[in-house]
Order: C-alpha cells, then sequence, then structure tokens
C-alpha cells in the first residue's frame, strides 16, 4: 500500500471514456443556465429573486420573464449539478483509493478558480459551492443506484421544507410587508446607487461584487446546498443505472420525458402565471416558488430524457453535435459567458450596459451568445482536445501540461 505522505510523481490524466450523450445534455445545460443568469448581470441583484425590482416587467418583459421562469428557472442548473455528480462517478468509479490522490487536488483547483471568479469577475458563481460540496459527496459514490437516489432525493426534501419554511415565514410577519424594508427590492436610491457604480467602471464595482459574492455563496448554501448534494447523488445513481449513457430502452426515455414534461411543465407554468396574477405577494412567495422547486426536479429530468432519446437516434448526431462540442468545453463556456456578460454589462474598460436592456433584449443577447459559443466550441474542438480552460484545470490537476492539440 502507498502512503498516502510520499511525494507521487507527477501523472498524466487517465483516458476517459466518453459518453457523447452526456457531453451533449451538459452543453444544453451550460447554456440554458445563462438564460437566467443574465438577469444577474444585467439587472439589480434583486430582480432575479423578485422581477419588479428592477426595468420594466409589463408586456413582451413580462411574457420573457415568464417563458425563463417555466422553462428555465432552476432546471439546467438542476442538471448541471446532476451531471457534476455523474462527471464525478465516472471519473473515478467505485474506487475509494483513487479519492484523494486524483479527486481532491481537483476540487481544490476549481475551488480556487471559483473564488477568483466569483470575488473578482460576478458573485453569482456556482463553482465554490461545486467544489466543495463535491468533497464531500464523492464519499458516497460507492453506493448503490437505490441508495443514491434515497439520500439525493432526501437531501433535496429537506431543502425543500427549509426553502419553504423561509419563504412562508413571511406571513408572520404582521400589517402590511414592505419589499423594500424587507430587502427584496430596492430603494429609489439604491438603485440608482447600483447603476451608476456598475457603469462607472470594473474596479470600482469590485468591492460591491465582493459583498454580493460573500453574501450570495452564505445563502446559496442555506437555500440550495442540501439539493445540489442530493443531486450530485441523483446524477451518480443516473450515470450509474445508464440512463445518462444513453442504455436504456427508447420507449423509456419516451414515456419518462412524456410524464415528467406532462406534469413538471404545466405546474411551473402555474406558478409563474399565478406569481404575476397576484403582483409577487410576498405572503405567496412560498406558493410560487415551492411549486416551481417541485416542478424543476420533473421538467429537468424530462429534458434529459428527450436528450438521451434523441442521442441514440442516428438521424440526430449532426444535430446534436454543436451542443455536444459545447458540452465538452463546458467549464470554458461557463467561465466565457462571464466575461462577455462583465464586459458588456459593467463599466471602462467594458460597456457598461448595465440597466439598459431590458428583458426582452436580454433574451436576445443570449441567442447572440448561444450562437456564438456553439460555433467557437465545434471550431476550437476542430484543433485541439480540450477547451482551454479545461486543459489549464487538468494541468494544474496532474501537476503536469496536458496533450492539448490533436494529433
Amino acid at each position: 500500500m502507498t502512503d498516502a505522505a510520499t511525494p507521487q510523481a507527477p501523472q498524466a490524466a487517465p483516458k476517459l471514456e466518453r459518453f457523447t450523450s452526456i457531453d451533449t445534455l451538459r452543453g444544453i445545460a451550460v447554456l440554458g443556465i445563462l438564460m437566467m443568469n443574465i438577469q444577474a448581470f444585467a439587472m439589480h441583484a434583486n430582480a432575479y429573486q423578485y422581477p419588479p425590482a428592477h426595468m420594466d416587467f409589463t408586456g413582451a418583459n413580462q411574457t420573457v420573464w415568464w417563458i425563463a421562469f417555466t422553462f428555465f428557472e432552476v432546471k439546467f442548473i438542476t442538471i448541471f449539478s446532476a451531471l457534476f455528480g455523474a462527471g464525478i462517478a465516472l471519473m473515478l468509479g467505485d474506487d475509494r483509493s483513487q479519492g484523494t490522490r486524483q479527486h481532491y487536488p481537483r476540487m481544490l483547483w476549481l475551488l480556487a478558480f471559483g473564488l477568483v471568479h466569483a470575488y473578482v469577475f460576478w458573485f453569482g458563481d456556482i463553482l465554490v459551492t461545486y467544489a466543495l460540496i463535491g468533497m464531500i459527496a464523492v464519499l458516497l459514490r460507492g453506493l448503490s443506484v437505490g441508495k443514491l437516489l434515497f439520500w439525493g432525493l432526501f437531501a433535496i426534501a429537506i431543502n425543500g421544507l427549509l426553502f419553504l419554511g423561509i419563504f412562508a415565514s413571511f406571513n408572520l410577519i404582521p400589517g402590511e410587508i414592505d419589499p423594500v424594508e424587507l430587502g427584496m427590492m430596492p430603494s429609489a436610491e439604491d438603485l440608482q446607487d447600483t447603476v451608476a457604480l456598475y457603469q462607472s467602471g470594473f474596479l470600482d464595482r469590485l468591492p460591491y461584487n465582493a459583498g454580493f459574492a460573500a453574501l450570495g455563496q452564505t445563502m446559496g448554501m442555506i437555500f440550495f446546498g442540501a439539493r445540489t448534494f442530493g443531486l450530485m447523488l441523483i446524477g451518480m445513481a443516473l450515470f450509474k443505472s445508464g440512463f445518462l449513457t444513453a442504455r436504456w430502452p427508447l420507449l423509456s426515455y419516451l414515456v419518462c420525458a412524456l410524464v415528467a414534461l406532462g406534469i413538471g411543465l404545466p405546474i411551473a407554468g402555474w406558478a409563474g402565471n399565478a406569481a404575476i396574477a397576484d403582483g409577487f405577494d410576498l405572503r405567496h412567495m412560498w406558493e410560487h416558488q415551492g411549486a416551481n422547486y417541485f416542478a424543476s426536479l420533473l421538467v429537468s429530468f424530462g429534458y434529459a430524457s428527450v436528450v438521451m432519446l434523441l442521442s441514440k437516434i442516428s438521424a440526430f448526431k449532426l444535430i446534436l453535435y454543436p451542443f455536444t462540442a459545447a458540452g465538452r468545453m463546458a467549464f470554458t463556456n461557463y467561465l466565457s459567458q462571464t466575461l462577455i456578460m462583465t464586459y458588456l454589462f459593467v463599466g471602462p474598460p467594458g460597456l457598461g450596459w448595465f440597466g439598459t436592456l431590458e428583458r426582452v433584449e436580454q433574451a436576445q443577447l443570449v441567442i447572440i451568445v448561444w450562437i456564438g459559443q456553439l460555433i467557437f466550441s465545434m471550431l476550437w474542438l476542430s484543433v485541439f482536445r480540450f477547451g482551454p480552460f479545461e486543459w489549464l484545470w487538468r494541468s494544474l490537476t496532474y501537476k503536469k501540461l496536458q496533450p492539448i492539440r490533436k494529433a
């Protein structure tokens, strides 16, 4: 047995079997999360959770919000989180000896990337959360599919109860609830100061961004930490069961897609309509958020089922390839989304568009970025083995420059 304290010679990264279906789903997920994240890039942070907080919320802008809420809100980050767990199972298998030697250095470097990403560029980072929770979830990768599903759903359910309890606690506040006093909506002065700060320049905004990053990471672990942990376990289970590697029968994927989307999308749509109808009354927010919390699990599973179904049909291979390429470069695409959005919405040396693009224009910008990233991913991978950030992450993890150009 090798002594863990004995220095090991740097090793090249092992060659892992690539599953096109997983790459495709990951590519769709990393693109999908931008439709929601752009709100936190382009507007006051409170507008993400409480839409009336900033910018126009009527007509087409309200429609765009409803579409994003129904089809995107929490759905694609759910897929992304599950795939992170699947990635752990894929890389390490059930061999417990691989954990400390390979996994933890990888997570520590991801943590480093995440801290820079969060505190320098964008407070909405998810990498720190993934790195920290990934260090724990890896310990359970040897469990059976059934146990992984059980504990994953258990963690999600516990998180859901806490999530609902926090929003339901608004009903304990006597009298009329003022969204400004509760911190859900910025005051006119705060809003004006925030817009001016973002437009003033990258350096001026750094302290504000860092403060929101610390708050966001803390609240994120409270609101979604257990859910993220549970999703990673479910991702491991779905990988082990063959679901994510497109090994289930076509009919199984079709039934899963119809049932999950047939139940989940109407619930999510109702939640969005109800929130608009009652003017985002904070006393009812637990109903809207709770419904979508549950629906997002079904919708995410339904989306994944559709991707697995199409991955089994050879006629769709060419159509899906751009998303497959984007998935193979998901780390690069995720970080480049931040670099693009930071340049566009933060002032000098950026363009300082913060507070100027309505939701309709934000959605149009997202589609442009999607097209750009799909094209860039295909072109890059026609020459290189990995995306640039994937290559850097691997090289740092294995303490050796990895070959990047294709032979």
